[in-house]
């Protein structure tokens, strides 16, 4: 009878010990049998000679991946630069601003010592008259050589420059606003925090000191007077100077020179010389360069010939050629009135008249 383990017709024979020593070389042991990975191949991995069914799988990294690692990272800036942007904001907001000081003004008229001189010709008043060598229109408002300060850039100081010029230009050279029509062409150059107060200014005129139309800009009566030369001899200078870290300023001190004559007359009616000198003072704040506006917040203005008894308060009303002024001083004043400004008036020396 066999031993355990033999086949049951017993040991083959010429095969000692069951023929172990024969099969010994194919025999693994138990250690390699299961560390062996099996895989059976399909029908196509078989037809092309057990090429790998399957794409080995990439060893598992530890740590964040790298998309990971970048979404991370902006989110992280964007989050920085939030809280950057909120605690400092590049522009200043309304109520961090400082409002704009109202306009102070005075407008001092001055009367002819006799008769106004006058002429047909308007280009023989200029030559004859202190006005001979004065320029014509905006050439009489050159832009000064300008530098930088010490907290702004040479560009905002003739940014500041270029809006105070436009305003002198506007207010006191534009022809449709001397003839008593155009404002809105001097209104968009304001800052808007004066706005109200020049809409009040030409709505209810007031000889207060703050809503007089002529404080703002050159204005005739229309019904009174017309311009027989639409180009204004002007002279003048323009200085800006630093207030502060955040403040620029401007002054303009002009004098204009206008032939007028009286309205509806015709070519053939004598011509005068009207005058008027202006001194201005602008503020300008960054905001103010960046929108190419000004606070224009001192105007003193004198002009003549006028008659101290006329109200020069709403337009000017000049004395045309041989004319006199009225008898009578310049409105009284009520000291015990209070927002009302002093009745000012001033006499036009000769030597300020054309000689003809």
């Amino acid at each position: 009878m066999g031993g355990f383990g033999d086949p049951p017709e017993g040991t083959p024979e010429g095969a000692p010990g069951g023929g172990e020593d024969e099969y010994r070389s194919v025999v693994f042991d138990e250690s390699f049998v299961r560390a062996a990975r099996l895989q059976e191949y399909s029908a196509q991995e078989r037809i092309a000679d057990h090429a790998p069914a399957v794409r080995p799988r990439p060893p598992l990294r530890r740590g964040l991946s790298r998309q990971a690692l970048v979404l991370v990272l902006l989110i992280a800036v964007a989050f920085g630069t939030a809280i950057y942007m909120g605690v400092r904001h590049p522009y200043q907001g309304p109520a961090a601003r400082e409002p704009a000081e109202p306009l102070r003004m005075t407008v001092i008229p001055l009367a002819p010592e006799g008769r106004v001189p006058g002429t047909a010709d308007p280009a023989y008043l200029y030559a004859h008259s202190p006005a001979a060598q004065f320029k014509t229109g905006a050439e009489g408002v050159p832009l000064p050589p300008s530098r930088r300060t010490a907290h702004f850039s040479d560009s905002q100081v003739v940014t500041a420059l270029s809006t105070a010029k436009d305003y002198v230009v506007r207010s006191a050279l534009d022809p449709d606003v001397i003839t008593g029509g155009e404002i809105r062409a001097v209104r968009v150059l304001l800052d808007p925090d004066q706005l109200d107060q020049f809409d009040q200014s030409f709505a209810r005129p007031t000889a207060d000191g703050r809503h007089a139309p002529t404080g703002w800009l050159v204005r005739f009566d229309p019904s009174r007077a017309e311009l027989a030369d639409r180009r204004v001899r002007v002279q003048g200078t323009l200085q800006a100077a630093e207030t502060d870290a955040s403040t620029l300023e401007v002054t303009a001190d002009h004098t204009f020179v206008y032939a007028l004559r009286p309205a509806g007359a015709g070519d053939e009616a004598a011509v005068s010389l009207f005058t008027v000198r202006r001194e201005l003072q602008f503020r300008f704040d960054r905001d103010d360069l960046r929108l190419h506006q000004a606070q224009l917040v001192v105007s003193y203005v004198q002009a003549g010939p006028l008659s101290c008894a006329e109200d020069s308060t709403h337009h000017l009303r000049p004395l045309l050629a041989g004319q006199t002024a009225k008898e009578g001083g310049p409105a009284g004043t009520d000291p015990y009135a209070t927002g009302s400004a002093t009745a000012l008036c001033g006499s036009l020396a000769t030597s300020a008249q054309p000689k003809v």
